[in-house]
């Protein structure tokens, strides 16, 4: 069975996040740690994490997918900016051990003219501050369409990450459709050559989960703009083709399209209708 979700709101607490989840058909999905232009994050309330585990467990949802907040930039010249990203991931992974055995997943960061280079090593460092063996979560690297001084467009940029991280059996990949379409990959024409490639770059053992979103941007737009499933430049026959790859179907499938809880609902009811 298609394992997918949706992106949902946190506010209300995980119990919340997991009924909305069961009402559209979804089972699994991803939240944001905190506000995803802030700093806060809201306490957690240990009855309503117990309360979850236990609906998680009933209705099968498995695999969620916490998401860092955009604000956190590892890879920032500005050393007050790298400390705010340790400072909140580190606070992320102690609240994620609450709710074991998931992933959580970042945006690499933006070397904002320091170079590439400089960037991944800001990165690696941080990770290798933070990441514990006792660690039940695994951290993604999320791949990246490239704008402005991105890191992470290119596949060999992760790898880069991944080689320099001390504890890489915590680290893993999160593959988001536009961001790689916009980024240059053309999964809609060659995603067996695209996968191959990621293989032999990264290695496909490491990709744990996948952003399902269609582009509103051709190929190699370097814009990161998200479209409903099918609406956009990628289409609907290369995402039933994405979601049925052998190399891809076991994974849990997140979407983040421009949609309220009714859209997604008619979006996994597609999705799953097209499932092999």
């Amino acid at each position: 069975m298609l394992n997918i979700g949706c992106h949902l709101s946190s506010s209300k607490g995980y119990l919340a996040m997991g009924k909305a989840a069961v009402s559209i058909n979804a089972s699994t999905f991803q939240f944001f740690t905190r506000n995803p232009r802030g700093a806060r994050a809201k306490a957690l309330d240990p009855k309503d994490v117990s309360a979850f585990l236990e609906y998680a467990r009933e209705h099968r949802i498995e695999k969620i997918l916490a998401h860092a907040p955009y604000t956190l930039n590892a890879a920032s010249a500005d050393q007050g900016i790298r400390q705010f990203a340790r400072n909140t991931m580190a606070d992320d992974l102690e609240r994620l051990e609450h709710t074991p055995g998931n992933c959580y997943n970042f945006h690499p960061g933006s070397h904002v003219g320091q170079g590439t280079e400089t960037g991944i090593s800001h990165i690696a460092s941080m990770l290798n501050q933070l990441l514990r063996p006792d660690h039940t979560t695994t951290v993604l690297l999320e791949t990246m369409a490239g704008k402005g001084s991105e890191i992470g467009r290119e596949f060999e940029e992760l790898r880069e990450i991944l080689d320099r991280v001390e504890l890489s059996g915590h680290m893993g990949v999160c593959l988001d459709t536009c961001h790689v379409w916009d980024g240059g990959y053309d999964i809609a024409g060659h995603l067996d050559e695209v996968l191959n490639h990621f293989d032999h770059v990264i290695g496909l053992t490491r990709l744990k989960a996948v952003h399902l979103n269609d582009s509103q941007n051709p190929l190699g737009a370097r814009k990161d703009r998200h479209a409903k499933i099918g609406r956009g430049h990628i289409g609907l026959e290369a995402m039933v083709r994405i979601v049925n790859h052998p190399a891809l179907k076991h994974l849990p499938f997140y979407l983040e399209t421009p949609n309220e809880l009714d859209g997604y609902a008619q979006e996994i009811l597609l999705l799953r209708e097209h499932a092999g």
